[in-house]
């Protein structure tokens, strides 16, 4: 019995090399403006049209500034880059949702809650967070510049099968403990080299029982691990949050839309390269340590004790200056960001909300709150979060990327510690010299109403 990544894979081959790889069909492009100029330039060099255009959509989100959009941006490689993006898409007939438009905001973001990335689906773009869209029941994955380029011309890409694994979180998860703690927890057992070489489905209780935008928080992560993509099977959850979006098939469509997406599944006798299983007792709320995503830490524990002889750990501790053995519990916080294509959904801003209202942002900290996307901004206001976040001391942002990756105005200055609701902790991924702990909206609110490292339980 064919697993459900099987299903897909198979069912988007258009040919097979032997001894080499498939010509894999791709049913959406997604286009941001740091990976695309070399590949449309290589498009134009060749004297190329994109194969299926409307089947290809860009949106800048890396570069933009998340105020005064409506100004020029000041920046002039952000400003090159995006304007590029707008000139490239429109020369190409594609769809170009540019800054300041209504539909505009960090395209992780965006697909899902547009309908535009659909169970069964193959979608690519040229960002490791492609993975993302494995939440809605499709094979997604980043690709390269040169790919890019390869699937505008034909629709097709190049590539080797991975492997697959399944791992099965079962149980109920504890008070205040996210998708985003679950996630740590796996890079932590895995290491983030655990899963290279493979395609995870997440399965289990615990899976079945998370939200969408909880779901997309744990397949955005699966790259961490060094997986190619995760995925989950669509199931009513994931029908329920695609009805009714603009891209959504409507109608008798609908109807042979969901006869179609039930089938997607792994079978009972489903053979796996790999399986894992893990007990959802076992994850409290998490706090990274070190400068890779792995290096995390249930927020109670102390950081191991055994890393003194370990060369590249200890350096990691060095940069973030900790110590083996130490507890993070009250270490001092600079700046808190709630964002990005992991945490800048709606769920995750009520998340906050919850733990900050009633409550005051410390002075000592600097918190940068910036939706996902412009239709994340109106359901904030919508639901009176913004009140509840301004009365506490907080601005919203305008959507991007932000502090994520520094390549925008927002970065955490030197030596600054942030708690961030992001997916890497790289040296310096949140500016230069920059340290960050990666962690859930849940305890970044709780650090920022605090100033310390806290345990969001204590909020309840």
């Amino acid at each position: 019995m064919n697993t459900l990544f099987d299903k897909i894979w198979d069912k988007h081959v258009v040919q097979q090399v032997e001894d080499g790889p498939a010509q894999l069909y791709i049913d959406r492009l997604y286009c941001h403006e740091v990976t695309s100029p070399q590949a449309f330039d290589g498009m134009r060099a060749r004297g190329l049209k994109c194969f299926r255009p409307q089947q290809i959509y860009c949106m800048p989100d890396h570069n933009t500034p998340t105020h005064d959009q409506d100004n020029p941006i000041e920046d002039p490689v952000s400003k090159k880059q995006v304007d590029t993006l707008a000139k490239n898409a429109a020369e190409f007939g594609l769809t170009h949702y540019g800054m300041m438009s209504k539909d505009n905001g960090i395209i992780h973001v965006v697909g899902p809650e547009k309908g535009l990335s659909l169970p069964g689906m193959t979608i690519v773009c040229g960002d490791s967070h492609t993975s993302t869209h494995g939440a809605m029941g499709s094979v997604a994955f980043g690709i390269g510049t040169s790919e890019v380029e390869m699937v505008m011309a034909s629709q097709c890409i190049l590539q080797q099968k991975p492997k697959s694994m399944r791992i099965n979180i079962n149980g109920q998860l504890g008070p205040c403990v996210t998708a985003k703690d679950v996630a740590l927890y796996l890079m932590a057992q895995l290491t983030t080299s655990g899963a290279t070489g493979y395609f995870v489905e997440y399965a289990g209780e615990v899976v079945r029982n998370l939200s969408m935008e909880g779901r997309l928080t744990l397949c955005n992560l699966s790259i961490e691990m060094g997986a190619r993509g995760g995925f989950i099977a669509p199931d009513d959850t994931t029908f329920n949050y695609i009805r009714g979006r603009e891209f959504a098939p409507k109608g008798e469509a609908w109807d042979k839309a969901i006869a179609y997406w039930k089938t997607l599944k792994s079978g009972p006798d489903a053979v796996f390269d790999k399986e894992l299983t893990f007990d959802a007792k076992d994850i409290e709320p998490r706090i990274t340590y070190g400068t890779n995503p792995g290096m995390g830490i249930g927020i109670t524990e102390k950081i191991p004790a055994n890393l003194e002889h370990q060369t590249s750990n200890l350096k990691s501790l060095q940069y973030m200056g900790f110590k083996p053995g130490q507890k993070l519990l009250g270490t001092k916080v600079d700046y808190v960001f709630l964002g990005a294509c992991t945490n800048g959904r709606i769920e995750d801003f009520r998340a906050f909300a919850s733990i900050v209202e009633g409550r005051t942002k410390s002075p000592d900290v600097v918190a940068w709150l910036v939706p996902g996307s412009w239709a994340v901004d109106r359901q904030i206001r919508d639901e009176g979060l913004d009140k509840v976040l301004e009365a506490a001391g907080f601005d919203i942002r305008q959507p991007g990327c932000s502090a994520c990756l520094a390549m925008n105005d927002d970065k955490v200055p030197a030596g600054k510690l942030a708690v961030s609701t992001s997916n890497r902790n790289f040296e310096g991924r949140q500016g230069p010299g920059a340290r960050t702990i990666l962690a859930s909206p849940l305890t970044a609110a709780a650090a920022a109403v605090t100033g310390v490292i806290t345990d969001p339980r204590e909020f309840i």
